[in-house]
């Protein structure tokens, strides 16, 4: 792109596309800043200000605060259409800003739920409104280029918030928690003053008609099937909001990296919320490059390569003896997300019909809502067995070493699971739409018979909270899954 041509595609931007930016900056700041660390703070001791929930208790916390994040947008775009971009942004950064501040001044973990489930709420309805702003404010000349900017905020927002957090909790836990609070409160004052709500369709879909979008999507086992076989490799993504950070924390001795802050005059030491940090700034570095690199790729190849770049970044956390292996470990795995996930959307409007692509592409986030569910839960619940009891005895490395080759494992089924679906069900025929409802069946039914086992053990003796909604999850996704793969096909 020449030096002329990108001040003018800058120039042909509105100002509600820049208003939606900045929002965008700072409702991602709050989120990464809090969640590079929320994980660290709600297991640390109470004599160091945390709250002392076990790992897995906190990964089942994580899991439902994370799925809601992808969940809530389904209903949060219908509701901006009907009501109002900027009426609805009020109603978003409200229950975003309270929630933020209530959970940092809560202590019982029920509260702290409640608390994270507003946050998460405020999240969902905000997502939709942003980037249905982003394209309602750009065409096809400019959609490319503003669509770059806006994931390019979400990366800056990712790596500056750590940042700053690294610097509060020197402080107090509370004050991560109040600047997330404020970020989403600042974002008042565009919304009231500055943002105005672009062009919005003449028809807007009723709650109604979202449902039965959805379960015209949750039906097509096709369809569901590439979400869930790529859903594995998200599983090891929420890793890095949890078992990550307490491998960091009782694993890795981060005396080299702060030796090199020291050196270089830098105010900070090397923690949990450097992985965020990493994260996004690996992203930020070479994501150009990347994409140069497979802008010619099939899509399936593409997603193959990223997710085994994906594994030999929890390949190296296997074998992180010190904390150079350890960050190499985190910015490979970035590289392996850079590189499969922009091309995932290309893939699933391949495997999408032809008619019913924007419905799909509607869709297309259900693998965020598989991985963080199973994800933060596993990792949690493993890392509470495997790892917490043997930190800091010479058990600890090669107990570190299975439970990072178990999600290697993982990913790998994930490398497995995308080349045969490509080979065998990509292409809509009766074959292999009749192979994927049979494999699909199976897999709701095993979410059915796991769910009715838990709820056993829920009930038996103690009533255990935890499981029992563990088990109505699993229940509910069974007989769901179902229903939807069992009814007759609709048209859109």
């Amino acid at each position: 792109m020449s030096a002329t041509g990108t001040p003018a595609l800058l120039r042909s931007f509105p100002r509600v596309f820049w208003v939606a930016n900045v929002m965008e900056l700072f409702e991602r700041a709050a989120y990464y800043g809090l969640n590079s660390v929320l994980a660290v703070y709600l297991t640390a001791t109470t004599a160091t200000g945390g709250l002392g929930f076990t790992e897995s208790s906190v990964g089942f916390l994580q899991s439902l605060i994370y799925a809601c994040n992808y969940v809530v947008p389904i209903l949060g775009g219908a509701l901006a259409d009907r009501y109002g971009y900027r009426r609805m942004l009020l109603v978003a950064f409200s229950l975003l800003s309270v929630g933020y501040f209530a959970s940092g001044h809560m202590s019982a973990y029920g509260a702290v739920f409640a608390s994270l489930l507003l946050m998460a709420a405020g999240g969902g309805l905000f997502k939709p409104i942003i980037s249905g702003t982003i394209a309602r404010s750009t065409d096809e000349s400019n959609s490319g280029f503003g669509f770059g900017i806006y994931y390019w905020m979400i990366n800056v927002g990712a790596f500056l918030a750590p940042l700053v957090v690294s610097l509060l909790r020197g402080f107090s836990w509370r004050w991560v928690f109040m600047a997330s609070s404020a970020y989403c409160a600042l974002m008042f004052l565009p919304a009231l003053f500055a943002y105005r709500d672009p062009p919005r369709p003449e028809s807007t879909k009723s709650v109604a008609e979202v449902a039965r979008g959805a379960a015209l999507v949750l039906g097509d086992a096709r369809f569901m099937l590439m979400i869930v076989v790529y859903s594995l490799f998200w599983i090891l993504y929420f890793q890095n909001f949890g078992s990550v950070l307490w491998f960091l924390r009782d694993f890795i001795d981060p005396a080299p990296a702060n030796r090199l802050f020291a050196a270089a005059g830098l105010p900070f030491r090397f923690d949990a919320e450097f992985v965020t940090v990493i994260n996004a700034g690996t992203i930020i570095l070479l994501q150009v490059f990347v994409s140069r690199i497979v802008k010619d790729w099939k899509p399936i190849r593409t997603m193959i390569a990223g997710l085994a770049v994906g594994a030999l970044g929890f390949l190296c956390l296997a074998f992180a003896g010190n904390v150079q292996v350890f960050v190499l470990g985190i910015a490979v795995f970035s590289i392996g997300e850079m590189t499969a996930h922009p091309k995932y959307y290309s893939y699933v409007g391949l495997v999408a019909p032809q008619d019913k692509k924007a419905v799909y592409m509607g869709y297309a986030f259900l693998y965020g809502v598989f991985g963080s569910l199973i994800g933060s839960s596993l990792g949690g619940a493993l890392y509470g067995a495997w790892l917490k009891p043997v930190a800091g005895t010479p058990a600890g490395p090669a107990a570190a070493r299975r439970f990072w080759l178990f999600f290697v494992a993982l990913d790998l089924l994930a490398v497995g699971g995308l080349y045969l679906y490509d080979r065998a069900f990509a292409r809509p025929t009766p074959e292999a739409e009749a192979r994927a409802r049979r494999i699909m069946l199976g897999l709701y039914g095993a979410f059915l018979a796991a769910g009715g086992a838990f709820l056993v053990v829920a009930v038996s003796g103690p009533i255990s909270w935890k499981t029992l909604v563990q088990a109505l999850i699993l229940v509910t996704l069974g007989v769901l899954g179902l229903l939807v793969s069992r009814r007759p096909r609709a048209s859109a």
